[in-house]
């Protein structure tokens, strides 16, 4: 069931994608007869694309049911590809330009919604699409003057094209004045995925670029005087170039955290190779914040064997948030030490050495589930039931597997099947689909319900470690979209200086999706108490 003008609009959708015709859809396949099945849902779909996004930038999608519809469940949906325009978008508007596409897989959120009015509530009627949506074009990016002036405008344009010259891929210049009070910018192809680190750089472009050491002499002193300035002499450090080196270079033994650490941030991302062995002391001693900043600065640096022989030690370090920070520097550099394996193309699972156990789930970018810990089991004797007895688990003390029953759906015959008590075997065992092609034994669970599967393992003592899962980034993504954003003061000029726009939020609503809907009532997982930012950890 659905709104009228929804159905009417859907059937117009789907008639213009091919549905419908004989030589592109199944016999006897009608855009009515698709929106007629139990197996098919009308969502909303939104996301936000980073300010300044080149051609082909990957984000994350939220994807809800359409309210006045009577869908049950998202679990295990696909979202056929469909059209985003800028935001809000009202059903049936055709009036905004196409910016994007999203499509891909669903992903439900196996945990506790906060807020739930039960302990074991999960909201299946909301799900996300990791790196689901698409920007089409390169979005404009323009700085806009308080005050006109064409004088102004020539010497922002001047001074920004002079600290980033146009690269080879790069068709227009960095900056181009339209008029006295706008001046275009486009993102050099070496921030491709960094737009936002850009966008902070423009901002701190000094307008008199003949200066560099006095102005970087300055901006050092004002460091020492004032350390809570250190976010923004960072960046003014960044914005004036390698010239600035020779002044910051003996700040990263400077014994106080936040200027030392503010002059690491800069030398790391100017690729000054001194840096390394600081950054590696700060990752060891540091504050916590500081070690999860200097392990990622450490991550993004170029091949440097000391920086990954230097971070391994930290995969077993006492702080959870250092390891799993850790972890990430590692796959960014890939490190052979961790081994990562797709399954199916629905996630990936990443194997992690490390002498304190913990599994880790991304609930943004590429999906996947980590486990720290080669030897990382089930235990065992183990008897354990879930989803109205769809799943089945059973071992003895002695027994070197795990007897698994599952049925798809309450009206088939199950299956049972053995497989390996090791979390390196067990997870892809959950998720892989046997195939003649890849005919390995599984059971063919979504991400979620994988997720949901290791919990209930892990919530039941049957898995003995820490259970991490990463924050859901999305819909705080959106929200913060939707406010007024503050003016942000350039500091080097007074509070009515240029300040960017911010980038679009998308909508999109029509899009089917297919989702099983014997998945409707079957029961959530045990729940966990997420945080309203960062991670989650539960120790056990």
């Amino acid at each position: 069931l659905m709104p009228a003008e929804v159905r009417a609009m859907m059937i117009q959708e789907l008639a213009r994608r091919g549905i419908g015709n004989p030589t592109t859809s199944p016999e006897g396949w009608t855009p009515e007869r698709l929106l007629d099945s139990a197996d098919t849902a009308v969502v909303v779909v939104e996301g936000v694309i980073p300010p300044g996004a080149t051609k082909g930038t990957k984000f994350d999608l939220r994807v809800s049911a359409l309210p006045g519809t009577d869908v049950t469940s998202l679990e295990g949906g696909k979202l056929y590809t469909t059209d985003l325009r800028p935001g809000p978008l009202m059903v049936g508007s055709r009036q905004a330009k196409i910016i994007a596409e999203g499509k891909g897989n669903i992903f439900i959120n196996p945990f506790v919604e906060p807020g739930a009015t039960r302990r074991d509530a999960v909201n299946r009627l909301v799900g996300r699409i990791l790196d689901g949506g698409t920007a089409k074009d390169d979005m404009p990016l323009k700085l806009k003057l308080a005050t006109s002036s064409h004088t102004r405008a020539r010497t922002i344009q001047s001074a920004i094209n002079s600290t980033f010259p146009r690269e080879p891929r790069q068709k227009n210049e960095t900056a181009r004045g339209e008029n006295s009070d706008s001046v275009e910018l486009t993102v050099p192809p070496s921030f491709d995925g960094k737009t936002e680190d850009f966008i902070q750089l423009v901002r701190h472009v000094p307008l008199d670029i003949t200066a560099t050491e006095t102005t970087a002499i300055a901006i050092r002193k004002a460091l020492i005087a004032n350390p809570g300035s250190s976010e923004a002499a960072m960046w003014r450090f960044r914005a004036l170039g390698t010239r600035a080196l020779p002044v910051i270079q003996d700040l990263y033994e400077y014994p106080e955290e936040e200027p030392r650490m503010a002059a690491l941030r800069a030398g790391a991302a100017l690729d000054d190779p001194l840096v390394v062995r600081p950054l590696l002391d700060m990752s060891k001693s540091g504050s916590t914040d500081n070690r999860i900043r200097a392990i990622a600065l450490l991550g993004d640096m170029g091949f440097n064997p000391d920086v990954d022989l230097g971070l391994r030690p930290l995969l077993d370090d006492a702080d959870v948030d250092v390891r799993l920070a850790t972890y990430e520097a590692l796959l960014k550099r890939k490190d052979p030490i961790i081994t990562r394996m797709t399954i199916d193309e629905k996630f990936d699972v990443a194997i992690v050495p490390s002498e304190k156990g913990m599994v880790y789930v991304a609930q943004s970018g590429r999906p996947t589930i980590a486990v720290f810990g080669d030897e990382l089991s089930v235990e065992r004797p183990l008897t354990v039931s879930a989803w109205s007895n769809r799943l089945m688990l059973k071992a003895d003390s002695g027994d070197d597997q795990l007897q698994v029953f599952f049925r798809q759906r309450p009206e088939i015959t199950p299956e049972i099947q053995l497989a390996n008590p090791r979390l390196a075997e067990f997870i892809p065992f959950l998720g892989h689909t046997t195939t003649v092609e890849k005919p390995l034994p599984g059971l063919g669970l979504s991400y979620g319900e994988t997720i949901g599967a290791v919990h209930l393992l892990w919530r039941n003592g049957y898995i003995k470690c820490d259970f991490k899962a990463e924050q859901d980034r999305v819909l705080a993504a959106i929200l913060r979209s939707q406010q007024d954003e503050e003016l942000i003061e350039r500091p080097e000029l007074e509070p009515t200086e240029e300040t960017l726009e911010p980038g679009p939020t998308l909508g999109s609503s029509g899009a089917p999706v297919a989702t099983p809907s014997d998945l409707a009532n079957m029961p959530a997982p045990p729940p966990v108490d997420l945080p309203t930012s960062g991670r989650d950890t539960v120790p056990r």
